[in-house]
């Protein structure tokens, strides 16, 4: 039996509103069956702020279609991956700009970012805001990326011993972003220019901070418990425990979960066209031709040479009509045809 070949990435994401009375989280994916790279934006829009469901779309929209017309030379211009990423966030916060300038009652609408890009087993990604990142292999799961929060600072109060742990973990700061796309000035970005290698049975998670209402020992039994299931169970088991908890202040949580299902050597890769390259003219090209032109077009096929030009040969078929004996001159009798709707001729009783 024919099996198709398992494809490098296996992902799948998830998405659900929580105890929220709107969904601002935005998330897109994508990994071609037959690429050997992947593609995944997510986006969470500030609460509590004007629009930011429309923010999070902006720069998901944005940061995605960057990135989408770069794909093609992701294999051979990989060191400027990360300057991609930058670029995309860049023209991200630019368009949030426009729109709050556009639409004043918008102001302070803003969003967080995760874009990550994958080739073959390498990750590189952009990210602002707090919006986790998070890597699992051999049973230990930790955040790759950096939090742009008061959680830090308030972790590290905690640690030295200048604040209660349940103090710090309840803090009303903890969530108080210190970098965020608003359209302003992006105080910080975490974009490394070297990426990170991943393993075969490695498991990548891209989350909204809605998924760090589960505790990170839960997160990281769930994958480790689940770890050779497919990414949509895992996806499933992780949106079944945020149900569990329910917690009527559950915010927003999205999420992507890829797994690295192999790393054979690329087969084919994918190229993108040289600039300045021209096409040769042949039989096979697409073009639009104005409706006014058909006829012009249609005079230079028929100029064509005759081994450049398909000749369809019909053949017609004569019809074919009965056939009566009639006499001429001398009695001699020939042989004449006649329409098929012309009736018979009836003879009178007693003629020939």
């Amino acid at each position: 039996m024919w099996r198709s070949p398992e494809p490098r990435f296996d992902v799948a994401s998830a998405i659900c509103q929580g105890g929220r009375d709107y969904q601002e989280d935005a998330i897109v994916t994508d990994f071609p069956f037959g690429s050997d790279s992947g593609v995944v934006v997510l986006a969470d829009g500030m609460g509590g702020h004007a629009a930011g469901d429309v923010a999070s779309k902006i720069v998901v929209t944005e940061v995605f279609s960057e990135l989408k017309f770069e794909s093609a030379n992701f294999a051979d211009f990989e060191a400027e991956i990360p300057d991609y990423l930058t670029r995309a966030a860049v023209n991200a916060n630019a368009i949030v700009r426009e729109h709050v300038m556009a639409h004043p009652e918008t102001r302070g609408m803003g969003a967080t970012l995760v874009s990550c890009v994958l080739v073959e087993n390498r990750m590189y990604w952009m990210s602002i805001g707090d919006s986790p990142l998070y890597h699992y292999r051999g049973g230990k799961m930790q955040q790759l990326n950096e939090d742009h929060s008061m959680a830090p600072q308030i972790d590290f109060m905690v640690k030295s011993g200048l604040l209660d742990p349940e103090a710090g973990k309840n803090h009303p700061d903890r969530n108080c972003l210190t970098s965020v796309i608003l359209g302003d000035r992006v105080a910080k970005s975490d974009c490394p220019k070297t990426p990170f290698e991943l393993q075969v049975g490695d498991i990548v998670v891209v989350s909204s901070d809605g998924l760090q209402y589960l505790e990170d020992d839960k997160i990281q039994r769930i994958l480790h418990r689940y770890r050779r299931k497919k990414a949509a169970e895992i996806a499933g088991y992780l949106l079944e425990a945020i149900e569990a908890l329910a917690d009527p202040d559950q915010d927003n949580c999205t999420f992507s979960v890829i797994k690295l299902n192999h790393n054979k050597p690329v087969i084919q890769a994918v190229r993108a066209k040289p600039i300045g390259h021209v096409d040769r003219e042949t039989s096979t090209v697409t073009r639009v031709v104005d409706i006014e032109d058909v006829e012009e077009v249609a005079a230079k096929v028929a100029d064509k040479p005759l081994d450049s030009v398909t000749i369809t040969e019909s053949t017609t078929i004569k019809e074919v009509k009965p056939i009566r004996k009639v006499k001429v001159h001398n009695n001699i009798e020939t042989q004449e045809e006649v329409d098929a709707a012309e009736p018979p001729a009836k003879l009178a009783a007693g003629g020939q």
